[in-house]
């Protein structure tokens, strides 16, 4: 599994130097689906992709996914979906059949099976399971990705395509893609900035022992490419 590693200065560059990475990916394809994040540093990227590359990528050839959603509504402030629209979805030229959003606002269940159906009618398969060509993920201060959490490790292994977790402390429900899909991307990309990811970014790029309580630990791709975008301060603890 080829693992590749790309430090930048700063928080911006990171964002920076992966959305020039992702133009150059997607010149060369000729149809692509693409799984969002949530976070601080997509929010920068989602900027730059409506700014600067508005005109530079053939946005009609992206179908654009999540990673996982809050069950808020899309117009609710803690939207993953309302957070990339606002600041880039509307902003560029691309069809509306091109966005296939989680439905927050649907009962969690009944919407985690909804958006696996969908994702199966989308998503290209391989090895009896869909394959996105790239998935973004973030990764939070307790190792957490898209929204496997690490009391709920189990949804790195479940069956369904996608699940209802919850938030730790919050309570909150979200749907969120499952590890055995995320593992089966033809590209997996972290995007990870910050000192307070210094410590666990050491323990999951170096295999510690105990890393393996970190659900972003288990994010290896079967099949594919690991790549992870990080800052000089996230690395900082790196050999």
């Amino acid at each position: 599994m080829p693992t590749e590693i790309h430090i930048a200065g700063t928080a911006e560059q990171v964002a920076e130097d992966f959305a020039q990475y992702f133009a150059d990916w997607v010149e060369k394809k000729p149809l692509v689906t693409v799984a969002l994040s949530g976070g601080s540093t997509p929010k920068v990227l989602f900027r730059l992709w409506a700014e600067r590359y508005r005109g530079r990528i053939d946005w009609t050839k992206v179908h654009f996914f999540w990673g996982d959603e809050r069950c808020v509504p899309p117009d609710d402030e803690e939207s993953n979906f309302k957070m990339a629209n606002g600041l880039f979805l509307s902003r560029v030229d691309i069809p509306e059949g091109n966005i296939h959003r989680i439905r927050g606002e649907e009962e969690p269940e009944a919407e985690a099976k909804r958006y696996a159906k969908e994702i199966t009618q989308f998503v290209p398969s391989r090895n009896g399971l869909p394959a996105f060509d790239m998935i973004l993920l973030g990764m939070g201060d307790d190792g957490h990705t898209a929204s496997i959490f690490p009391h709920q490790m189990e949804l790195l292994t479940a069956e369904a395509l996608c699940a209802v977790a919850t938030h730790p402390e919050s309570g909150q429900k979200r749907a969120t893609l499952t590890g055995k899909v995320i593992n089966n991307a033809k590209e997996v990309v972290f995007l990870v900035t910050g000192k307070g990811k210094a410590e666990k970014l050491e323990e999951i790029i170096e295999a510690k022992d105990g890393s393996g309580k970190y659900p972003a630990a288990h994010i290896e791709p079967t099949h594919g490419e690991l790549h992870w975008f990080v800052d000089e301060a996230a690395a900082g603890r790196l050999k």
